[in-house]
């Protein structure tokens, strides 16, 4: 089968793509498979989907990796897949460092146990000299959150006269996000056709694509991704401009 990827016009390819990876649970249910066999099989997905990326030119991949909510769930099924996340990004580092990916995180990380932090952290370090994709895990992250805690950063700031409140604007709040440097997400995917955005990046996504499809985050692959982004190349993008402003 020809692959998908040689139809995306290499000059629209966006920047920056942010997926929320859900149906690890609902894919094992199918099956009669523990919780924890549909994450094992999520990070492989992962790997997959970080390689489409890079193939399409695509420079920032942000994957919703741990909610803050999520360290409600049972704390068994907490604890495997904290280790299934250090496990699998320590293994991968080798490939992201021979294929040039650089590997941030964003995230609460005072919530994070502190060894599976460090070793994550070491991970980021190994990769920092790369200059091609940059894979941002979002771990124990919300954007009530973060932008919460930006608020905050700012109301310090201004309390201490380093900035001034009537100055404030849109681009002053984007520098005190956890995703500061980074284009805001053109295009966001969701897997296993939920139709919500949970919490996730809500600041960043205000003008992202958004893309859903019913297939469960184990299932996804390559050709999924790139169909993806023919879907976003498809659409205009007006920015609250009318489709005549656009052309002239």
């Amino acid at each position: 089968m020809t692959s998908l990827l040689h139809k995306i016009d290499p000059r629209n390819v966006p920047a920056h793509v942010a997926i929320i990876m859900d149906g690890n649970g609902r894919w094992a249910k199918m099956r009669s498979l523990d919780r924890s066999e549909g994450h094992v099989e999520g990070v492989n997905t992962v790997r997959r989907i970080t390689e489409a990326a890079s193939e399409a030119g695509v420079r920032f991949l942000t994957l919703y990796a741990f909610s803050t909510e999520n360290w409600n769930r049972p704390q068994a099924e907490v604890d495997a897949l904290m280790h299934l996340i250090v496990i699998a990004i320590e293994r991968e580092t080798p490939d992201l460092i021979k294929n040039n990916v650089r590997l941030s995180m964003i995230g609460d990380f005072d919530r994070m146990p502190q060894e599976a932090l460090n070793r994550l952290q070491r991970c980021m370090q190994d990769t920092a000299h790369c200059t091609g994709l940059t894979l941002n895990l979002a771990l124990s992250y919300s954007a009530r959150w973060e932008i919460t805690e930006a608020v905050k950063a700012i109301a310090a700031d201004a309390v201490s006269g380093k900035i001034n409140p009537a100055q404030i604007t849109p681009d002053t709040v984007d520098k005190y996000l956890t995703t500061a440097g980074m284009p805001d997400p053109d295009l966001l995917i969701r897997t296993g056709g939920d139709n919500r955005v949970s919490n996730f990046l809500l600041w960043q996504i205000a003008y992202s694509e958004i893309y859903i499809t019913n297939t469960y985050w184990p299932d996804f692959s390559k050709e999924d991704f790139f169909r993806a982004i023919l879907e976003y190349q498809s659409r205009e993008r007006r920015f609250g401009l009318t489709s005549e402003q656009l052309t002239k």
